[in-house]
């Protein structure tokens, strides 16, 4: 089954339904987060397991009586909408985490993509830069980073169709434009930030996925997802798509 793979750079861990693989990671980072009291920083994604993610959260630290007071919020992208619209990643988090949770709004670290997308993206920059100092060559190192996966391989909002510039950059966020994907004006992580992150986690859920899986899990792989996975050491993939 996992014939012509690489799996040095990750963990994979197949679960039944998408409902269980994303329990599975909520279970994993509450636990994380409710054995230390120190500040902790995270960026989830969006997408259709978003909302089962963070209702999994809710149930985790209510279970664990974990507050998550001391977790600051971010995100691996952001489209460029305001944060009411039905496409903005904030509010799915917001609906499904943040307010049942009561999280402060000062933990909450919200891409302004109600703005010119330039201008959130410096704007993204900067916050989480005030949040994670880093030496001035260097890059926050986000604690986990949760990313989901779509049918082409693309994460974040880094697509197969992204330019150079993108590929390339160097801060934590960068403005993207495509066409892979609606809407067409996002802000996303960077691979390099992604590469700096302590923690990256793949979370894969839907239909569809199951020949990106293996494109991305493939020595020199050339997808999104597998260029993440190809920049790090190891990534635990919690997944519903199996290898086959």
């Amino acid at each position: 089954m996992r014939k012509g793979l690489n799996m040095k750079n990750c963990e994979f861990r197949f679960f039944h339904n998408d409902a269980e693989a994303a329990r599975a990671v909520a279970a994993q980072w509450v636990a994380r987060v409710a054995v230390s009291p120190a500040t902790h920083t995270v960026a989830f994604s969006g997408g259709r397991i978003a909302p089962v993610l963070f209702s999994a959260i809710v149930d985790e630290a209510h279970a664990r009586k974990a507050p998550l007071s001391q977790v600051h919020f971010f995100w691996a992208d952001e489209r460029c909408v305001p944060p009411e619209d039905p496409e903005s990643n904030f509010r799915l988090a917001n609906e499904h985490l943040f307010q049942p949770m009561a999280i402060a709004l000062d933990k909450i670290h919200r891409i302004r993509g109600e703005l010119d997308g330039r201008k959130a993206c410096e704007i993204a920059n900067a916050e989480i830069r005030r949040v994670i100092p880093a030496a001035p060559e260097a890059l926050p190192a986000l604690d986990v980073v949760i990313l989901g996966m779509g049918p082409d391989g693309h994460t974040a909002s880094l697509m197969p169709d992204a330019t150079e510039e993108i590929q390339e950059s160097k801060d934590p966020y960068v403005y993207v434009e495509t066409q892979a994907k609606p809407p067409p004006r996002r802000i996303s992580l960077t691979y390099a930030a992604l590469a700096a992150a302590k923690n990256v986690w793949g979370l894969i859920a839907g239909e569809g996925k199951e020949k990106a899986v293996r494109d991305s899990l493939r020595t020199g792989a050339r997808t999104p997802f597998g260029r993440v996975l190809e920049s790090r050491k190891e990534t635990p993939i919690f997944s519903s798509v199996p290898l086959s």
